[in-house]
């Protein structure tokens, strides 16, 4: 892939655009959607040969308050609820305007996706997400993300909105704080330009540029990458570039549930309904209830760079929704046994040490490790899961100023007609790993791409 490059603007280009939309995953495609419903000249464009992204590699699940499928489900909840628990996650890092503006706009982004485009939402009411003080989190029904994206996707055919597929943005032209245009280049090497009336960056994040990772974020840089391939960072270069202010590099979302050697995600719903996460000695060595996006530092820190997730059966058919976990069963990844002792056999603990440590869990009371068992203790058949620790996304990116979604400039002001959403734009999880409240990620490409494609 060509360097990302900045030139000065063309006297002509090839095609000319009202709105160009850099990237099709969630982000991008909700932000098509709402620029066509406006009357918009839009274009999207992608760089693989189907939309996919992160989304596609993700639960799919949305977080959203106040929504009238909560009301049904009987939850109270409200935008302001919903700020505090990404602020206190992400300990006060984030800018405040912006974490209320996705928390206000997440109920009316579902509903108009449900309304709007026939999405058939519905919450999770079965167990509960680390740092969400009410159930909010909102998914279609194999709770896939690949789901969303084919969903999406299928929005953006029906409306014959030009979305052209196997193009990658090499080149922005730009002078004074306005873009002009984008160099789009083909598989074969042959490229065009389209002169922009306005330019959304809906791209990717970094996570799959490794000399970018061991820069902005050397804690992770040895775990797997469970993101996409695409995330090399053309954002946060062009940035760079352009003179455009970037924000919380070190920022990201981690996964310590990843099971290995499968690559499959399995779903933190086997902590938080009563499950625990064990090194290969079969003894505990951290806080699960702190979140999954922490937990792969954790994970990674244990011999090997593994972990056993151990659950049981009925924490196993509540994990179930899931297709990744139906998936991880199939695959053998989910080991199952009658009794402690046969486990211990199964996974390769020495004996007793499993045993010793579920002795040790005193429910309902705080642990050595500060975690309270809330849930009933673990009954057989028993269930394990071998994991180790991914990097899934990163959480940092462009500054947009919260008001009017237009970049910032490093030394003050705005770009005259430069957007960033999705993984191209700084999130609202903080400065590190431990900030991500689950869903943080499509929170902001769904609300962001909702609200920059009506402007």
């Amino acid at each position: 892939m060509a360097k990302p490059d900045v030139s000065s603007p063309l006297t002509q280009y090839d095609i000319e655009v009202e709105t160009l939309i850099v990237g099709a995953g969630a982000a991008g495609m909700v932000a098509g959607l709402r620029a066509h419903e406006a009357g918009q000249d839009v274009l999207l464009i992608e760089a693989d040969p189907l939309p996919s992204g992160s989304t596609a590699l993700s639960a799919g699940l949305i977080p959203a308050a106040g929504t009238r499928f909560q009301k049904q489900a009987g939850i109270t909840d409200s935008a302001l609820q919903f700020a505090e628990d990404i602020q206190n996650k992400a300990k006060f890092e984030n800018e405040q305007a912006l974490v209320d503006l996705l928390a206000e706009h997440s109920g009316p982004t579902i509903e108009w996706l449900s309304d709007t485009h026939n999405f058939p939402f519905s919450v999770i009411t079965d167990f509960d997400y680390p740092g969400h003080s009410q159930r909010r989190m909102h998914g279609l029904p194999e709770r896939s993300g690949a789901e969303l994206v084919d969903a999406l996707r299928g929005r953006i055919e029906e409306l014959d909105i030009p979305l052209v597929c196997n193009r990658r943005a090499v080149e922005l032209f730009a002078r004074d704080g306005h873009i002009f245009g984008v160099r789009v280049a083909s598989p074969d090497g042959s490229t065009e330009t389209i002169g922009v009336g306005r330019l959304i960056l809906a791209c990717n994040g970094f996570g799959g540029n490794r000399r970018m990772v061991k820069h902005h974020i050397p804690q992770i840089d040895g775990g797997l990458w469970f993101g996409h391939d695409g995330n090399q960072g053309e954002a946060v270069q062009w940035a760079e570039l352009l003179g455009a202010a970037t924000r919380h590099l070190s920022a990201y979302q981690g996964h310590g549930n990843v099971a290995h050697p499968h690559g499959i995600l399995i779903t933190w719903a086997v902590i938080s309904e009563g499950g625990f996460q064990v090194n290969v000695h079969g003894q505990r060595f951290w806080d699960e209830g702190q979140g999954y996006s922490e937990a792969a530092r954790a994970v990674l820190a244990q011999p090997d760079g593994v972990a056993w997730v151990i659950f049981d059966e009925r924490i196993a058919a509540i994990a179930r929704q899931f297709l990744d976990f139906k998936t991880a069963e199939a695959q053998g990844a989910v080991l199952r046994a009658k009794s402690i002792n046969e486990l211990e056999n199964t996974c390769g603990f020495p004996a007793g040490n499993l045993a010793q440590t579920i002795d040790d869990i005193p429910y309902r009371e705080a642990d050595t490790f500060g975690r309270r068992f809330n849930a009933p203790p673990l009954s057989p058949p028993y269930c394990a899961v071998r994991v180790t620790g991914a990097l899934f996304h990163t959480q940092g990116g462009i500054d947009i100023e919260a008001t009017s979604l237009r970049v910032r400039k490093r030394d003050g002001g705005l770009f005259h007609n430069l957007y960033a959403i999705g993984g191209a734009a700084c999130g609202v999880s903080g400065a590190g790993d431990s900030g991500y409240l689950s869903g943080n990620g499509l929170l902001a490409a769904t609300v962001l791409g909702f609200l920059v494609g009506d402007i």
